[in-house]
């Protein structure tokens, strides 16, 4: 049975958010997210670094693995992303960095909370780490429906 862990963040949902992604995958070792908030300046040098696009932007994420979308987590398949402690092993996913201005900004003009769109803004972010993408129009339509029903675990869905 898999468990998926937030390292380096602390705030009112995480432990909501963690059960609800460990809900949304199958994954045969646990697994670790690592969600970064950094500032506007920051999220904008790493888009120009990493992407080649000088802007902010809400969100970024850095996998480690190439994995399929909707396809098990096997940590055999993987084995440069699984750490190996004393008594167990973990997989890391990969990296979700949220400017925590824009996430702020974003939820005022949506009219919703700062905990939702930094929820929204993790999931989207953990969904790209799975393989999820928004490229094309069926893609874009898979993601958003896998999106919509982790938040609705949170308890955090668009009617809520």
């Amino acid at each position: 049975m898999s468990k998926v862990t937030l390292d380096a963040v602390r705030f009112p949902q995480k432990k909501l958010l963690e059960g609800a992604l460990f809900e949304a995958v199958e994954a045969d070792a646990p697994l670790v997210l690592e969600l970064l908030f950094v500032s506007e300046a920051d999220i904008r040098a790493l888009n120009r670094e990493k992407r080649g696009v000088d802007a902010v932007t809400d969100v970024l994420s850095f996998p480690a693995a190439a994995l399929k979308a909707g396809e098990p987590v096997r940590a055999a398949e993987h084995p440069d992303c699984v750490e190996l402690g004393k008594r167990t092993r973990r997989m890391y996913l990969g990296s979700v960095v949220i400017c925590k201005k824009r996430a702020k900004e974003q939820a005022e003009e949506y009219g919703h909370s700062f905990e939702r769109e930094v929820c929204y803004l993790a999931v989207h972010g953990f969904l790209h780490c799975l393989g999820y993408d928004h490229e094309t129009e069926e893609e874009r339509r898979v993601m958003r429906a896998r999106e919509e029903e982790i938040m609705q675990k949170i308890g955090l869905g668009r009617e809520q």
